[in-house]
Parts: structure tokens; sequence; C-alpha cells
């Protein structure tokens, strides 16, 4: 899975529907009632479900039959099952039929039978009978409407399969499923499995589907509705001596956005096989888009996609083409990591993911060299450090004991820090090398389960290295990171480490045993610290890199003289190198460790690398000091003032016209990097010019002229259209939007509506909330807009305190966290405090979002530090600056 954090993903006049039915039975609490992993009673064979969706219903039915080995005689079972209306539930032992009792037992779906009389030792079969509400979010099924038409989709990781059908639902039941679906004629009906045919049921069609191989519930995929559809083939290869089928799904609609995928996905597919070394493991491949979906998820042969990550128009620009690449080359990475091996527990789903995200930067960069995929990668991982930094967190791999718990695995610090420290362990290792434990994982796991440990045995067999596996232990089971503080000492030169923490901020100590890489121009060693201080041996004159490659999940800090040393380069230095550089300086100036001057003059060095990343990494941190209120009001004019002089010069010797295709031949990465310069020097600048080309340009296309925008500025000049006209621009941009026949128009429009939002913006989106068109993550996008503009911060702030309760409701994996974070834009130890005395029982009543609840506030406390120590010095520094 990915989840692609703040996406509003679009389509066609969308309607999301609430459940229309009486709900299940009441839930009855349960004492005895298991918190994590089912008691070791009973274990799955088999499934065979037998569903019935009718997308234009509320909704929908079952039949399950579940094949189960009941280890001792017993009177009652431990499974899993969330607001299901269940009718009938026996037990057929033999050719016996005991009756039995259902009940849901926690708000996350335990479920407990009850047997009128003892069941035996070994196997039986449950048999259900059950109706259930769809849902309006990505979790479990739920149906959306798209241009007058109903449409179903699933989304199961990670527990919500019980919210579609009783079962066992935990990674380590793999079993085979026979799937049958019964729907209107007419429509398409798609699962894991090929379709084996059908028949008449009624008025209805049952299509039939192949057995699965081994599975666990959360990749099983249900799919249901009127679809237009993109077939092809992989060809036959070394690895595989078949064709692959392929489709691209998506709601009608979208029709002429298949093209893209449908050419692209074949060589992703062969990149794969070539890395692990075996064909692709399931009979088909379906890429399946959503509308609702904010991210995307590996169903075995069936992933699901957003709809704007999946379905690229004509003349997509390179972020789009990037995310496309990366996010396909993740999921389908997860058709081996994960799918093909699965985690024994969720403790484990760190190896999927983290393992996943390096593969989709890896891959996607092998795909499309030209898109520069690669050091998105580098910019991921240290973006993980603004929540490993924190106290309150987690190591990449925690146990995991509460159901509650579970969705808190699926963060940056999986994603983001896991995919690092992957990178850092390969590129140490060597990339035959670590390939070599990657292939022997596999096989000795062929659609079963594994461990972490599991994963470093492997390793540690194909490395022949055990210092290796003691440095991605050290990263994996310990929170926080380490900075590395280089010191020239008689000739030498020394390394010492320590755990990374921010102004205001004590942390315990710690050390790591770290892949430690120095470029000192083309000459690069390695080290591996695992001491608090180690000799890097003897000193030389001149600028070094500390992280050679970028790979190295770790900070470090230089003296003043050394600093300004690797700056000089800076305009030289690779992507991620770059990227490395920025972060570690940036991550001083957080310790209170740099002054502040040293960040402008890096800003002006840097906007001359050719790697677009690098070239306004500095701008977008002034940025989010700004944003933030560490630059204040006071000091605005001088903020923008400065911000243009760095990043106007760059744009003007690039040249900008925003219309359409007026680029057409640039490289991808000059594409991006003016798409970027284009959003700092009219947002952060303000700068008047640029502002007027894009506001000229948003009138004239919104007037019905196409070609006067080009879609990288779309998002930009909808916003400039909002904030010159207020009120009135915002409702005809949140109308643009719902009414939308093209959902990158519609994402677009929706994100710019809270624009530098006033108070009676705030006033209106408040009132118009209950709008059936809007769904869930609409909703949840324009309260974020909301917080972060500061005139409706407390305006949202205060809505969200009355309506926590009714929102939060039914949110799946996706939005639960968000929600919980929502207040995180106040910089202020006093408001954090207020926030967590009001919101702390109403995100525990809702039962997801705790971790980021309590991240959120700690981020709050530590932007006071750092707003308390630094704002007057940036401020000087600003001022200063010519």
């Amino acid at each position: 899975m990915l989840f692609a954090a703040g996406l509003l993903l679009a389509s066609t006049a969308l309607t999301p529907v609430m459940a229309l039915a009486a709900p299940p039975a009441a839930i009855v609490a349960d004492a005895q009632a298991p918190q994590g992993k089912l008691p070791d009673a009973a274990a799955p064979l088999a499934y065979r479900l037998d569903l019935t969706i009718v997308p234009s219903k509320p909704r929908f039915s079952g039949h399950v039959e579940i094949d189960v080995n009941v280890k001792a005689e017993t009177k009652s079972l431990y499974l899993h099952g969330r607001d299901l209306k269940v009718s009938k539930v026996v037990a057929m032992v033999g050719d016996k039929v005991i009756s039995a009792k259902y009940t849901q037992v926690d708000d996350l779906g335990v479920a407990r039978l009850d047997f009128a009389k003892a069941v035996p030792a070994g196997k039986i079969t449950l048999v259900f009978d059950y109706d259930a509400p769809f849902t309006n979010d990505a979790a479990g099924l739920y149906r959306v409407q798209v241009g007058g038409d109903w449409y179903v989709w699933s989304q199961f990781e990670s527990i919500d399969a019980r919210a579609a059908f009783p079962s066992f639902d935990e990674p380590g039941f793999k079993t085979q499923f026979r799937v049958k679906i019964t729907t209107e004629p007419g429509l398409l009906a798609v699962s894991n499995a090929p379709r084996d045919g059908e028949v008449t049921a009624g008025k209805l069609v049952t299509h039939i589907f192949y057995p699965t191989e081994k599975l666990p519930t959360y990749l099983m995929a249900f799919v249901v509705g009127p679809f237009v559809t993109a077939e092809g083939a992989v060809p036959a290869n070394q690895f595989r001596n078949h064709p692959l089928p392929i489709r691209i799904i998506a709601t009608k609609p979208n029709a002429d956005k298949l093209k893209y995928a449908l050419n692209e996905t074949p060589a992703i597919v062969n990149h794969l096989e070539s890395y692990f070394g075996q064909g692709f493991p399931y009979p088909k491949l379906d890429q399946i888009a959503s509308p609702i979906m904010p991210g995307a998820m590996e169903n075995a042969g069936a992933d699901i996609y957003g709809d704007n990550i999946l379905l690229l128009p004509e003349g997509a620009s390179t972020t789009q083409k990037q995310e496309f690449g990366m996010v396909v080359a993740h999921e389908l990475s997860h058709q081996w990591f994960g799918d093909y091996v699965t985690p024994a527990w969720w403790d484990d789903i760190w190896l999927n993911e983290s393992f996943a995200n390096w593969m989709g930067y890896r891959i996607g960069n092998e795909w499309r060299p030209e898109l520069n995929i690669g050091v998105g990668a580098v910019e991921e991982g240290f973006d993980a450090m603004g929540s490993d930094a924190l106290k309150v967190g987690r190591p990449i791999h925690q146990p995991i004991t509460r159901n509650g718990d579970i969705d808190s695995a699926f963060d940056g610090i999986t994603y983001g820090k896991g995919g690092q420290v992957v990178s850092m362990i390969a590129g140490y290792l060597g990339d035959e090398r670590f390939k070599a434990g990657v292939r022997l994982h596999m096989s000795r796991h062929p659609h079963g389960n594994a461990t972490s440990e599991d994963f470093f045995g492997a390793l540690a067999d194909a490395a022949q290295n055990p210092k290796v596996l003691d440095s991605m232990k050290s990263f994996v089971d310990q929170q926080g990171f380490p900075v590395i503080d280089f010191s020239h000492n008689g000739g030498w030169l020394v390394a010492t480490q320590s755990r990374y923490a921010r102004l205001g901020t004590t942390l315990p100590e710690q050390t790591w045993t770290i892949p430690l890489c120095i470029r000192r121009d083309a000459d690069t060693g390695c080290f591996m610290l695992s001491d608090k201080q180690g000799n890097l041996g003897v000193d030389k004159p001149g600028a070094f890199m500390p992280n050679a490659g970028g790979t190295g999940y770790y900070r470090f800090n230089l003296t003043l003289a050394d600093w300004d040393a690797l700056l000089a380069t800076g305009d030289k230095l690779s992507g991620a190198e770059g990227i490395a550089t920025i972060d570690s300086l940036w991550g001083q100036f957080y310790a209170g460790k740099l002054p502040a001057a040293e960040l402008i003059k890096a800003a002006r060095i840097m906007v001359n690398n050719k790697d677009s990343n690098v070239a306004v990494s500095g701008g977008g941190n002034l940025s989010n000091l700004r944003s933030r209120g560490i630059i204040g009001e006071a000091s605005l004019a001088d903020y923008r003032r400065v911000m243009d002089s760095i990043y106007a010069p760059r744009l003007a010797a690039l040249g900008f016209d925003p219309k359409a295709n007026a680029y057409i031949n640039d490289d991808p990465d000059t594409s991006k990097l003016r798409q970027s310069l284009v959003g700092i020097v009219a947002g952060d600048a303000r700068d008047a010019a640029v502002r007027k080309q894009l506001l000229d340009a948003a009138n004239a296309y919104l007037a019905g002229d196409d070609k006067a925008l080009d879609q990288a500025y779309r998002g930009r000049a909808l916003s400039v259209y909002v904030e010159e006209g207020g009120l009135p621009a915002a409702k005809a941009m949140l109308e643009r939007a719902l009414t939308a026949s093209d959902e990158t128009i519609r994402s677009a429009a929706m994100r710019s509506v809270t624009a530098d939002a006033k108070p009676e913006t705030a006033t209106w989106i408040f009132g118009i909330l209950s709008d059936k068109r809007l769904r869930n993550p609409d909703k949840t996008g324009l309260i974020a807009g909301l917080m972060g503009s500061n005139d409706t911060r407390d305006m949202a702030y205060d809505w969200l305190k009355a309506n926590y309760d009714t929102f939060s409701t039914g949110a799946g994996i996706f939005s639960a966290g968000r929600i919980a974070s929502l207040p995180g834009r106040y910089c202020s130890a006093a408001k954090a405090d207020e926030v967590d005395q009001i919101m702390r029982p109403k995100v525990k009543a809702a039962g997801r979002g705790e971790l980021s609840f309590d991240r959120m506030l700690e981020g709050m406390r530590t932007c006071n530090a750092l707003k308390d120590a630094k704002s007057d010095e940036l401020a000087q520094s600003l001022k200063a600056a010519q």
C-alpha cells in the first residue's frame, strides 16, 4: 500500500453514499475478547465467498463458507466481522449442523461465535448469511456515484476485510479463496483471480472466478460497476513462458485516459521480473482506478489506485509521470514482496512497505531515467526525520499488540525512513549481494509468510557480513536517528555520533552502527561507525561530502568553515547529495546550532543546482517557516523580497509562458523546475508580474480557452484566481470542481477553494459541508485548507471540536491520522495543551489516529521553542539579506 498524503483525487460528479439501512445488532462488550491477535484456537483452511454486489443498492449481501481447523473441542470461537447484519450462522461438522450465535464484541470488529453445543477438534465449516452497508470512505466495500452511475471498490488493508465478510482477518492466515460475485447484467465484476464464466441468477448474473493462490484476507479485492477497460499483455520472456494479461479499468468518464498506463505498465513489470529473477506471481494483472482512493493498494492481481495516480491525460506534467512510475512500481513490487511472501503479523508490515518504497523509486528510475524519480527517495527519507526526531514515536519495527495500533505502522517512518534504511544497506552491501538476499528470501517462502528475522537471515546468508545486519537492526529497532559531528583533530578527521534532537527537546542517548560514506571530489571512502567516536583517517584540505550519494539515514554537522566549503560546491552536487546537504544544514538550524543567515546563503547557491529538487529545497523550507508563523507578519515584506531575489532570476532565465505545451520540448526535470519556481515566485514571493500572467491565464481558461493554461500550472493559477477574487471566486471554484468532467481539473479546483481563505469563506464552507456531492476526502481537505490560513485557523479548530465525532466516524486507514492531526498548524505550546485536553478523548473514542495526534502535539511544542529562540534572528537575517 502507498498512502499519497493530502491528495484530493478526482472524478466526475461524485456522490459518496452514507449507509441508509438499519444498523447491525448492537455491539456487546466482552472483557475476554482479544485486543490483537486471535487466540490460537482455530485457523482457516479455505474460503468460499458468494457475494451479491449491486452498486445501485445501499447494501450488499453474502453467503460465506469458511473451512476451519479447530485445535480443541470448544463451545465458542473468536473471529472478525464489523457492522455485519448476520441472519444465519451454523457450523457443519461432517453431515451434522450445529447452530451458532454471532456477536460483535468491539468497535474494531472482533466477533464471537457461541455454538449450541461444543464443536469437536478437527475440520469444520462455518456458514454465514449476512448483509452490510457500503461505506463512504476507502475502507471495506465502498461505493461512489460517477456521472450518474454507481460503482463499487474494496480497500481491506489493514483490518477492513472484516467489514465485507466474516473472516479470520490477519495476515498470517493465507488460504485459497473461491469467489462468486452476483450483480446486474452488463456490469464488470473483478476479483483477484481470472473469471471462469458466468451464470444467470434470475434478473442478475453470477460471475465465477478461478480459485486464488493462497492469500490473506487483506489482499482480496472486489470491484463492480459499468467500468471501461483497455486490454493488453506483457509478452513472454525468460522468466515467464506465457504472456501476462493486463487491463486498465476506470469509470466511464475516464475512457480517454487509459492509454498511458496500458502502454507503460509492461515495462515496469519487466524491470521487476528481472530484479526478482522470476515471473509475475499471479495469472493476470488488473490496474484499477478509484476516485476516492488517496493512494494505492497491492491486492494480488488486482491493484487499485487513485484516479490521478493511474490515469494520465495527454500532456501530463513531469510530477504526474513521476508519481505514476513510482507508485505503480511500488505496488507491483508488492506482488512479490508482500503478496507472494506476506508478513506473519502486522509488526513486520514495515518490511513490506519499506522495501516496496525503495523499489518504487529504484524501478521507477530504471523505467524512465529522464524523469529523475530516484531523488524522490532521498527526499522522502529525510522528510521522515521530522517525525523521527520527536520524543513521541516508534521504531520502524515495533511490537503490535492491539488492533487500534495497526494503522500506526503505515506512516512516514515505515515508508520514508524504512526505504532510506533499505537503500543505505543495499548501497553498502552492493547491488548484487543485496539482490541475492532478496531472491533467497523469496525462494524460502513461496506463497507463504515470513518475519523480519527471516529476511535478516536471508541477507546474512547472501552477504556474509554480520556488521551489515547489526547496522540494519540498529536503525530498524531503535526510534530516532544519529547526527554525526565532523571535527579536525591532530591531522585526523574524526566522526562523533549522537542522537539528533530539535531545539527544546531532550532525548535519551543512543548509538547506531552506521554505514558512513564520505566523498572528496571523485574519491569515496566508506566506514562502519559502531562506536560513539571514530577516526576516519588522515585529514585532507578542501570540501568533503559527509553523506556520499545521499543514501545514509543520518544528519551531519560541520564547522562553519567546512559548511562554507561544502556549500560553495552546492550548485555542482548531485541531486541526492544536494538534498542530503540541505537537510543536514536545516537540521542544525532546527537544533539551534546554526545561524539563520546560513540558510539564506545556501538557498542562493543551491538555486543554481541543475537538479529541480535541490534548486528549490531551501525555498520550500523557508516557506514552511513562514506558514508556521516563525517568520512573522512584520517580516513578511522582507521575506517576499528575499524569495523573489533568489528564485525569480532563475525563473526568468528559464522563461515562463503559462500556455499549454509552451515548453513541450524541454527535458522533464527542467519542466518540473519551472513548475516549482512558478509556485514559489507567485505564491511566496507574490511577484506581481508572474501572478498577473497566471491570473490572465486562469481567466481565459475558465472562460473556455483550454490552451491558455498548461496543467502543470493549473493548481497555482486557480489559487491565484481565488486569492484575488475572494469568496465569489471560491464559490465558483467549488462548483467548477463538483461539475468537472476531468479528474485532474476537479482536484486542482478543489485544492484552490481555500487559498488565502478569509473568515467569510470559512463561514460559507461550514455551511456547505452537508452538500451530498462532497465526499469525505473533500471535506477533510477543505477543513485542512482553513487550518492552513492564519485568518481562519481558529474558526476551523472551533468547528472541528464541535464536529470531530461525526467527522471521524467511518474513517479508514487513509483518513484517521490526517483528521486527528488537523490542528497541527498551530505553533504554540499553550495551544497544544488546550488541544490535548479537549481533543484527546475524541481521538481515543474514534479508535484510530492517536499516534498521529501525539506527534502533532509535540510538533506544536517544538515549533514554539524554535519560534521563541529564532524568530528575531530570522527577521534580522531577512532584513539584512540583499
